[in-house]
């Protein structure tokens, strides 16, 4: 694992991945990455403009590409629905849940969920039990790559007040969308296990990346300075999305992945290749893992079917 990087990614020829989010930042490069070792790429995005945009460049950067714009709101579970029914492949070998929001102000999604657990968690949730069976039905090292964050530490989910209704703090609740990603693949890994399913569900996380992500939320409230002060920050700290995408990349495609694994840079969850990255112990807990899953299930009305279609 030493060292590892983007030249790294074994072939992926004959392989079908979908990534969300994959428009800009560390979803554009996963996506680029995998779509140059010959993975057949769905670029499920929320904004049509910007996914094809993305569509576009990436054919340029990575000449003979098959990839194709989808379009996937996760904040929208009639839209995570939708793109599940209209996908035409009949089989995925990779599903990268990449696409997050991160310390928004107040919002709510289109089916009334607090913004961040909405949109990282619920939507991630639906989505991946609606492709379940095509995974199932993918090739030998079928995978679900869900992406978390260092800042999970911020706090874990609490079952009682799962959309923050009671004291909003965005901080707070970007970490607890981030624990429950982590909760998630933890169960999935799970059941998965139980079901003797080959497929595997691993976690990464990026580190600090400079991305969009950093400025969405001080750019909704139009606080221009805020947004000045946090590309600064980007420019003179953070590391670039193509190395922030790396353990994305590793969890996905590197030799020796298992169950429940969770990647991130070397140095201090900042920085640096991809390792096995600490996490929270709340992030095992079996109970909450099982809670949290089925108030996802009741939430978003998508059960997961293992002998069916979800």
């Amino acid at each position: 694992m030493n060292g590892w990087t983007a030249s790294d990614i074994p072939d992926q020829s004959g392989r079908t991945a979908v990534v969300t989010g994959a428009n800009s930042g560390i979803g554009y490069v996963t996506a680029r990455e995998l779509a140059r070792k010959g993975a057949r790429v769905v670029l499920a995005c929320r904004d049509a403009t910007r996914g094809k945009a993305a569509e576009e460049l990436m054919r340029a950067q990575a000449p003979g590409a098959e990839v194709r714009f989808a379009q996937l709101d996760l904040a929208d579970l009639d839209s995570v629905r939708a793109f599940a029914a209209d996908l035409t492949e009949d089989r995925l070998d990779l599903l990268v849940n990449n696409a997050g929001v991160m310390a928004l102000p107040h919002r709510r999604t289109v089916d009334g969920f607090e913004m961040q657990f909405g949109t990282n968690h619920l939507g991630h949730f639906a989505l991946t039990g609606l492709l379940l069976q095509r995974l199932r039905a993918g090739g030998p090292g079928a995978r679900v790559v869900t992406l978390s964050s260092g800042l999970h530490y911020l706090g874990t989910v609490d079952p009682r007040d799962l959309n923050m209704d009671h004291r909003y703090r965005r901080w707070i609740a970007y970490g607890r969308s981030k624990s429950a990603n982590l909760l998630f693949v933890h169960e999935l890994a799970r059941r998965l296990t139980a079901e003797g399913s080959a497929v595997v569900a691993a976690a990464a996380h990026p580190g600090y990346a400079a991305t969009n992500l950093q400025t969405a939320g001080v750019r909704m409230e139009e606080r221009a300075w805020a947004e000045r002060a946090v590309e600064f920050v980007n420019r003179t700290v953070a590391q670039s999305a193509e190395d922030g995408a790396l353990p994305s990349l590793y969890a996905a495609t590197a030799p020796g992945v298992e169950q429940d694994d969770f990647f991130g840079p070397r140095v201090q969850l900042w920085r640096g290749s991809p390792v096995r990255s600490l996490r929270a112990g709340w992030t095992r807990d079996d109970r909450a893992s099982a809670g949290l899953w089925a108030a996802s299930e009741r939430l978003t009305g998508v059960r997961y079917d293992w002998r069916g279609a979800a």
